[in-house]
């Protein structure tokens, strides 16, 4: 059994990852009795942690906000996570939060041990990154976003389209995606009953959040890989076949479509998006012979293009 100070930052740190817990799950994780899960209980109260506690069968425990911010609870890998994130954050795409990020990056690589700071000057020094122009995302909205989903709240929001236009949306948050420059909000959307991604830059969230509502089965066991692929494939209103004259092997990885065996020294690359031309774009600097299956108005944008080519 663990002493009494080992026992309590043992408790906080359940407490901490995740929202709710019976008081026999804390008993049985500790190994400890029911009446000791209350005293200790008291006794992180006494220390300023706002531990919530809800009576009858149904009841638990719930570490709440306070007046001020205790001591949080970080396994090394935890803390790896967040002075990379703290270090990525006052460049990133998240806006307003770049003087707090290296304030809070200060108070936390004071502390980290020796072998910890070393991994995180290393995974810094070797990672490359590309500065681009793009959307931000504020990070309240971020910070919002990410508590309904812990939370399991309804979020309801202004959501502006690709068309420019804004409409009031009502959706149960799942996760958010960071993919390339860009956060992506999946959620499964109340009014068109299926899952959705949106773009966290064209959010507008609306106060309060709706219901709390019970957990779905997301739409993919890995919800990053279904966001790339509905990015990739999915999203795009137009659609272009092409027959290539080379293997599989040779193209697979060179362009964002889907590459396809068709035999031997041939196979079949889709891509979707909204400009054809592009589309004859990406094909001719692929370098390889090529025939256009569908649709039939490609050809004429692949013509046009080689005439361009050859008059320059």
């Amino acid at each position: 059994m663990l002493d009494t100070s080992a026992r309590l930052l043992r408790l906080l740190s359940l407490l901490q990852s995740r929202r709710d817990w019976s008081g026999a799950d804390l008993a049985e994780r500790l190994g400890i009795g029911h009446r000791t899960v209350r005293r200790d209980i008291e006794r992180l109260r006494a220390l300023g942690y706002p531990v919530h506690s809800t009576p009858g069968v149904a009841g638990g425990y719930r570490l709440g906000a306070g007046a001020r911010l205790p001591p949080l609870l970080l396994d090394d890998e935890e803390a790896v996570a967040v002075a990379l994130g703290l270090r990525t954050a006052a460049g990133g795409t998240v806006t307003g939060i770049e003087e707090t990020s290296l304030r809070a990056l200060a108070k936390l690589e004071q502390v980290l041990p020796e072998r910890l700071r070393r991994r995180v000057n290393t995974l810094q020094t070797h990672t490359v990154r590309v500065n681009r122009d793009g959307p931000t995302v504020d990070a309240d909205v971020l910070s919002r976003m990410a508590a309904a989903c812990r939370d399991r709240e309804q979020l309801r929001f202004d959501y502006t389209g690709q068309n420019g236009e804004s409409a009031l949306r009502r959706a149960e948050p799942h996760s958010l995606v960071a993919r390339g420059h860009r956060w992506y909000l999946v959620a499964w959307d109340a009014d068109r009953r299926d899952w959705r991604t949106f773009r966290a830059d064209r959010i507008r969230l609306r106060t309060p959040n709706g219901p709390r509502f019970a957990p779905r089965e997301p739409p993919a066991p890995d919800v990053a890989a279904w966001l790339q692929h509905r990015l990739a494939h999915e999203m795009w209103p137009v659609e272009g076949r092409f027959l290539l004259h080379a293997p599989a092997e040779r193209i697979t990885g060179r362009t964002s479509g889907t590459v396809e065996p068709a035999g031997d020294d041939r196979c079949v690359l889709t891509l979707r998006g909204d400009d054809l031309r592009l589309m004859a774009v990406i094909v001719a600097f692929l370098d390889v012979g090529f025939e256009v299956l569908d649709p039939p108005e490609l050809k004429e944008h692949v013509h046009a293009l080689g005439h361009r080519l050859l008059s320059s």
